[in-house]
């Protein structure tokens, strides 16, 4: 049976990963086996408890496992993603899941690329809006042709992110937090894409600031001549995740999950004068997970794919940053300053 690895223990360690594998494993009893999952991180002790075991590092941990065996999922913040992938890579372990984006820039990513293509690396990116239900039902409508073609895109994805980004930003920009799934699910539902404009915002909360943490937009002209427009605002007073596809016979407005609160999405279809309703089971990240277990079980890298695509996701994201690199700060208000943070 494979086992677990989960490294870094802050929201997506601990209060993502670790949840949706404990469903998973419920769920693919043979996939995963009875094992304890086994955790690290240095900044972070949970201490032991029911289905899982702490470590004090990677090497410590791999005195636990056996690495060719073993699925590490890397749950750090995407500035040190290169160092602790070198660092597990360097202990023997080949099969990854890495939470998004990949990448905290083109350097990183190129840094990535070398270290999956000298230790034989299969890097699954964790991409849950991609094996959506209702990710599956806009795809259908964009090839299906019942309501034309699609023209335009319009994805948003607004949350309120005072707290963790004023204690600790472990995202260098609010581009890399939520507008990766959104860039991703772009590509997937009109193909190819250049990016036609960009803008970011600081975060400000009274006289302080936090660079470039507020919110970012992105536009997408793709290849087949859709336009994409993608805003996400992390002062939002509401949390949403919605995607609006207007086609020449027609509209449709789905609405993704907002937190793991629910596993519901809906979807409404407009067309001639009638709006169709419908409310879809929805836990995506579960599935994904799954699945991607299931794909490391074989010889081959059944990831290569999905790779392939997560890296056009940071390319792209990071021609957005490029455009917007210099944030404005307005007089006399303190900065935080975005760091690098040990996981």
């Amino acid at each position: 049976m494979v086992r677990t690895l989960v490294v870094g223990l802050g929201r997506a360690g601990a209060e993502l990963h670790l949840p949706v594998l404990a469903r998973a494993r419920a769920g693919a009893r043979q996939l995963f086996g009875e094992h304890p999952v086994v955790a690290c991180d240095l900044r972070r002790v949970l201490g032991d408890r029911p289905g899982l075991v702490t470590a004090t590092s990677i090497a410590a941990a791999a005195t636990l496992l056996d690495p060719g065996d073993t699925v590490a999922h890397v749950c750090t913040p995407p500035t040190v993603r290169p160092e602790v992938i070198g660092e597990l890579a360097e202990h023997g372990f080949r099969d990854l899941v890495v939470e998004k984006p990949l990448a905290a820039d083109t350097d990183d990513l190129a840094r990535i690329i070398r270290l999956r293509r000298k230790h034989s690396l299969r890097i699954a990116v964790v991409e849950p809006w991609l094996t959506s239900t209702l990710t599956a039902r806009l795809a259908d409508l964009v090839r299906g042709g019942a309501l034309g073609e699609p023209k335009t895109i319009s994805i948003v994805q607004n949350k309120p992110r005072f707290r963790r980004s004023l204690a600790r930003p472990g995202h260098p920009t609010a581009f890399d937090v939520e507008l990766p799934h959104g860039v991703g699910l772009a590509l997937r539902l009109a193909g190819n894409a250049r990016v036609t404009h960009a803008a970011g915002f600081d975060l400000v909360v009274g006289d302080v600031v936090v660079p470039r943490m507020g919110g970012a937009r992105i536009g997408l002209r793709h290849n087949s001549g859709v336009r994409t427009e993608i805003d996400s605002d992390l002062m939002s007073p509401v949390r949403e995740r919605r995607i609006t596809i207007r086609f020449e016979h027609g509209t449709v407005v789905g609405h993704y999950a907002v937190s793991a609160d629910d596993d519901h999405s809906q979807l409404t279809i407009t067309r001639t004068g009638r709006r169709e309703h419908e409310v879809l089971r929805d836990d995506s990240l579960t599935e994904w997970m799954i699945r991607a277990y299931q794909l490391f079980r074989g010889t081959v890298d059944q990831h290569a794919r999905g790779f392939a695509f997560a890296t056009d996701v940071v390319q792209l994201l990071s021609v957005a940053k490029n455009i917007c690199a210099e944030p404005v700060v307005p007089d006399g208000r303190a900065r935080i300053p975005v760091g690098v943070h040990a996981y």
